[in-house]
């Protein structure tokens, strides 16, 4: 177990909050409280593009990550939409749950296209309170289809609340992060996935 402390003044709702699958544990606390917080284990709806390689300017090749983002926040959407598309990864959006499991063919209309959507998209980005399915029911349902289990799922919410986290994480999910997101988060969000998929 190691600790990472956010020095001088800083909110919570800024600090990342990662873990992984995995047998270990990964504990946060916040200078500013002093509470530690145990964590276990750690464009629009058309879609489109699945991933490739892009080059670095080191020469290093980097696989592009198609990411489905999920948030009834216009804002917090669009920004999550433009830190993604910074990290070089593809971004589909939708503004709640019910309209990210018709684009992954689990609505009340299923698609055809089912798994070629799926095949596209390589982790799924949600937030956790949302109007008429929460993020965590999403998770839910995204984990009892046997197409889509292995779709990294990760949630966010502007609450630090352990328990939620906790209920989350056992669900399945990937990672929990805290809003706002910054760009220093998506990348190692980026890293962690592409470790945690290596």
């Amino acid at each position: 177990m190691f600790h990472i402390h956010c020095a001088g003044l800083c909110s919570s709702a800024s600090v990342l909050v990662i873990c992984c699958k995995q047998s270990f544990y990964y504990s946060f606390s916040y200078s500013y409280t002093g509470l530690p917080l145990a964590l276990p284990r750690g464009e629009n709806m058309d879609g489109g593009g699945g991933s490739r390689e892009n080059v670095t300017a080191g020469g290093a090749y980097t696989e592009e990550l198609h990411v489905l983002a999920v948030d009834d926040s216009l804002v917090d959407r669009k920004l999550v939409e433009r830190l993604l598309k910074n990290s070089s990864c593809k971004v589909t959006t939708a503004e709640n749950g019910l309209r990210a499991l018709e684009y992954l063919g689990l609505g009340d209309e299923k698609r055809t296209s089912l798994e070629d959507n799926v095949s596209k998209v390589n982790l799924i980005i949600t937030d956790y309170c949302m109007p008429g399915m929460t993020g965590y029911e999403l998770l839910k349902k995204i984990k009892e289809s046997s197409i889509l289990k292995e779709i990294p799922v990760v949630i966010m919410s502007s609450e630090n609340i352990p328990t939620r986290i906790n209920k989350c994480l056992e669900e399945g999910a990937q990672m929990f992060m805290l809003k706002p997101l910054k760009q220093s988060d998506v990348v190692k969000l980026r890293c962690n996935l592409m470790n945690c998929r290596s």
